[in-house]
């Protein structure tokens, strides 16, 4: 059987190219039947023997879900390598069983208009509206930084978006949710990311927004690369929580 192998983030530039010239974070690998990710994993190992981070610290979808090392895969699948998103502690993935999210959630490439969205998610019965607006700063444990460039891989990540808006608002007494992210090339100065969390009362409204940050920071497959004057890195960020973190040290 044969899977489409796709690698993000610091691992993008890692990945050999295919027998059938796809470009190097896209390729496809033959597999006997019955292989799973582990034995998936344990190739990609021989590929790429100089990766540039541990494999322990690498998560794994299959069409666009985290899976476990023990997961099967199938003929025609899509396996993606996910190296630790941008950092930030957390409270455990989104539920997957947890009711559909809002309709203002989103991934963009153009600026975020973060007046406009605060405005719009505003209601009579709030007494509170917490925003959280992430600004691309110029400078990382100073090194000066000229701008920033965002990777995602879209149709999991927005999909992860929606789950974690879902999750707040059956965990919280709040009543709405905004979540947008941008992509691309990013100036200093502007919106990476936008929060805002309307509630009858601020403390919900404060735990949901810091939760929703924090979570979206560990579990979005999202990825950061900083450009500075002297070059260029793929931000590190904090490793998977256990249960999405599928590597054969592990999963035993």
């Amino acid at each position: 059987m044969r899977v489409t192998l796709l690698a993000f983030g610091i691992l993008r530039d890692h990945l050999p190219a295919g027998p059938d010239g796809t470009s190097p974070h896209r390729t496809t690998v033959d597999l006997p039947p019955g292989a799973t990710v582990r034995d998936l994993l344990r190739i990609c190992e021989d590929r790429i023997p100089t990766a540039p981070i541990p494999w322990t610290s690498v998560a794994v979808a299959v069409n666009q879900e985290y899976a476990r090392a023990s997961h099967p895969l199938a003929d025609g699948d899509e396996v993606a390598l996910l190296p630790p998103v941008s950092g930030g502690a957390n409270h455990g993935p989104a539920d997957p069983a947890a009711p559909p999210a809002p309709p203002h959630i989103a991934l963009t490439d153009a600026p975020i208009d973060t007046a406009t969205l605060a405005a719009a998610l505003r209601r009579g019965d709030d007494g509170a509206l917490v925003t959280f607006d992430g600004i691309v700063r110029n400078q990382t444990r100073g090194r000066r930084t000229l701008y920033l460039f965002y990777e995602a891989y879209p149709q999991m990540a927005l999909a992860q978006m929606k789950l974690l808006a879902a999750q707040a608002l059956a965990d919280y007494p709040i009543r709405d949710v905004v979540l947008v992210h941008r992509l691309g090339h990013l100036e200093i100065g502007e919106t990476s990311v936008f929060i805002a969390v309307a509630s009858p009362h601020r403390a919900a409204a404060f735990d949901a927004c810091r939760w929703l940050i924090d979570t979206l920071k560990q579990t979005v497959p999202i990825w950061k690369k900083e450009f500075f004057q002297d070059g260029a890195v793929w931000a590190q960020g904090e490793p998977f929580p256990a249960p999405l973190a599928p590597t054969p040290e592990r999963e035993k």
